[in-house]
């Protein structure tokens, strides 16, 4: 008999970490409370966030659109970020990060998005952005584009999925209602 078979497989609730599944089980629930609607901006998590996100029962009510944007030519031609910003600040950047949230905000009808661009690893870190190292932004519809709200976290090198995992458990806290990237 195949797994597909199989009456009550392992992965029948969630192939995701549960730690991932709880928080954004949290996100859902919240923002449904709040009556806010979600839009996720995605590159080195490469959909994590929305996957998680849509793990939960009734998520429809809560994410409108979520954007995996791993290429520069994918973040410039889905989420309108200038190729200017991308050669300026790099693809790792606080510009870059901002320019990906504001982006999808207006490619949909979202309350709120959050953006998470970074170097998971193994490869493609530098002295300046090393492996492990994420930017996130957070934007909300009516909000002042002016000010700019976004942050570069270094996670270090936890591997690939662990980088993947903390950039992913990062972004979800932030679609909390009243999450901030303020330090604390």
């Amino acid at each position: 008999m195949s797994d597909v078979d199989d009456k009550s497989p392992d992965w029948a609730e969630t192939i995701l970490p549960t730690r991932l599944v709880d928080v954004a089980r949290r996100v859902v629930e919240a923002n449904r409370a709040a009556g806010r609607r979600i839009t996720v901006a995605e590159s080195c998590t490469g959909g994590l966030v929305s996957a998680a996100i849509t793990e939960i029962a009734g998520s429809s009510e809560v994410l409108q659109s979520g954007f995996t944007t791993y290429s520069n030519a994918a973040k410039t031609a889905t989420l309108k970020v200038s190729p200017d910003i991308i050669d300026t600040f790099g693809a790792v950047s606080v510009a870059v990060a901002w320019a990906m949230a504001q982006g999808a905000l207006e490619a949909s009808d979202a309350d709120v998005a959050v953006a998470i661009t970074g170097v998971a690893g193994p490869g493609g870190g530098t002295p300046k952005k090393p492996v492990g190292t994420v930017v996130f932004a957070l934007a909300e519809r009516g909000g002042d584009p002016a000010h700019v709200v976004a942050d570069l976290r270094q996670f270090g090198d936890l591997g690939r999925g662990g980088v993947r995992l903390q950039a992913a458990l990062c972004a979800l806290e932030l679609l909390l209602p009243g999450a901030s990237l303020d330090p604390e």
